[in-house]
């Protein structure tokens, strides 16, 4: 179960790379970010509400945690990448955000003294394999070529705060309903990006009301936001950060997929060969071989 949430979760936030890089000159990056939290939030008091309510002991209790957590995972993530979105490519993003799993290892080792075995340090570095082979279609001239600039330090920045809040998932309170944890996270960061958004404006940067932006929001906001987050937090909870962060390699996989059904690019043989890797290196990633019981003599 854990790992279908996983697959699921990659597969509405390659939707939402897609449809940020798509938007990127319909909607403001921070407009984006603002309206989609806001909006799920407006879909999450509808759950979440009585559970925040119920809990709010546990929740006053772990309150630093939680705004925390709402600062990484709400207002940093996801506006650094809406912002990165504006001068830096596809490709570029995909390439700085496939970092992701490394350092959750480097994150849960520092904080929290977790250790990578060999088997899944291997698992890491092949299914890295397969996504460098997407990006470079098999030429490692490409790599050598790729240009970075300010919007990749962003990706960059992005992937550390969700680095850092898939490791901070490890101390999730014990008891605290998963969707009081995703309400309680939500208001704080929404509260962060509130002025930032308000400055945005002020810089005369505004956005058209139409099919495509409310359906983008709309798409953000449940999907990638709502679903994807609770999740995440839940398979990783289960899963632990480590085993759980190489599926972060599956975006390049549906991001490929997506652009040939919605803008008609081509599958290739390269591509065929990294979804294999991809998948090879999760599997060896998450496997736990089954010890054998010893039968007394």
């Amino acid at each position: 179960m854990p790992y279908i949430l996983l697959i699921l979760t990659t597969l509405f936030w390659s939707g939402n790379f897609v449809l940020s890089k798509a938007m990127h000159g319909d909607i403001p990056p921070l407009a984006l970010s603002y309206w989609r939290w806001l909006v799920a939030l407006l879909i999450l008091s509808f759950f979440g509400l009585r559970h925040l309510l119920s809990q709010k002991q546990l929740i006053l209790q772990h309150y630093r945690y939680l705004i925390l957590q709402g600062l990484l995972g709400v207002t940093g993530f996801n506006t650094l990448v809406y912002l990165a979105m504006q001068t830096t490519t596809a490709i570029n993003a995909v390439l700085v955000n496939s970092c992701i799993p490394v350092i959750i290892v480097i994150a849960s080792w520092l904080l929290y003294q977790e250790k990578l075995s060999v088997r899944q340090c291997c698992g890491v570095c092949i299914s890295l394999s397969g996504v460098l082979l997407i990006i470079s279609q098999g030429n490692p001239q490409i790599l050598l070529q790729l240009q970075f600039n300010r919007g990749d330090v962003l990706v960059f920045l992005a992937a550390v705060c969700w680095a850092l809040y898939s490791a901070n998932l490890k101390r999730f309170p014990r008891g605290l309903h998963p969707l009081a944890y995703q309400t309680a996270i939500v208001i704080p960061g929404l509260v962060a990006l509130t002025p930032l958004y308000i400055l945005e404006i002020a810089g005369g940067k505004t956005f058209a009301i139409t099919a495509a932006t409310v359906g983008t929001i709309f798409y953000v906001a449940i999907f990638a936001s709502v679903l994807a987050f609770i999740f995440w937090n839940r398979a990783v909870s289960i899963l632990g950060a480590n085993r759980a962060g190489p599926f972060i390699h599956l975006m390049p996989v549906f991001s490929t997929i997506l652009a040939v059904i919605f803008l008609n690019e081509t599958l290739t043989a390269n591509h065929l060969r990294a979804v294999l890797l991809i998948f090879g290196g999760i599997l060896l990633t998450t496997y736990t071989p089954r010890k054998r019981q010893r039968t007394a003599p």
